[in-house]
């Protein structure tokens, strides 16, 4: 790399901004096992939070990750942290997607996601709740995997003047790039969307288009 003039991007450090709900009766079933290969395609999603500092202030992003094939199924941006900001998240993965009954969702367990309103949008889409342990990120490392790489590869490399040039970029970064591009390790060096396709499992032609 020095003989050839490269300089490696290392992420930042990780600053929390979340806060921890109360306690609830979900428990953790993943166990840390994200491994493709241990589990078909919307069986397991996960989700989380991040925040992005804009010169008009923060934002907000969360996510909703097909643990399977690491592709990122839906998403929501906005200037606050409120229950709606995660549901939105998850209703459109829901749209997209339309898992049948049984699916795990696995989250940690701030606020947002062991409100009454997140566990009644679960309960309806008959989606089974999986929550991290206390003070473990680890327990979520999927999710926390793809915003290091969001942090490192785009938003750290950038300013923001306005919250609406940063949502266009990383929708763009998730749609064009990341889902559509990105070879990942974990998936034999391919994207999230040719790992889903040599599993023959969806109707990507409909789904690349959304």
């Amino acid at each position: 790399m020095q003989a050839n003039g490269i300089v490696g991007n290392a992420p930042r450090r990780f600053k929390r901004t979340a806060v921890p709900g109360a306690s609830a009766n979900a428990v953790d079933l993943v166990k840390r096992v994200f491994g493709p290969g241990t589990i078909e395609v919307n069986r397991l999603w996960c989700g989380d939070i991040s925040f992005i500092r804009t010169w008009e202030g923060w934002l907000y992003l969360a996510t909703v990750i097909d643990v399977a094939s690491r592709r990122v199924v839906g998403w929501a941006i906005a200037d606050h942290m409120r229950t709606e900001l995660v549901a939105d998240a998850l209703k459109m993965a829901l749209d997209r997607r339309r898992p049948g009954p049984g699916l795990i969702f696995h989250s940690d367990r701030d606020c947002q996601y062991t409100s009454q309103e997140f566990t009644a949008l679960l309960d309806r889409n008959k989606i089974v709740q999986s929550l991290s342990r206390p003070g473990q990120c680890w327990d979520n490392a999927v999710v926390e995997s793809f915003f290091a790489t969001l942090k490192c590869e785009l938003v750290h490399r950038h300013a923001w003047p306005t919250r609406v040039r940063a949502r266009s970029a990383i929708f763009e970064f998730i749609k064009a790039w990341y889902n559509r591009s990105r070879l990942h390790s974990s998936l034999g060096y391919l994207s999230p969307s040719d790992y889903e396709r040599r599993q023959s499992i969806l109707d990507f032609t409909t789904e690349e288009a959304a």
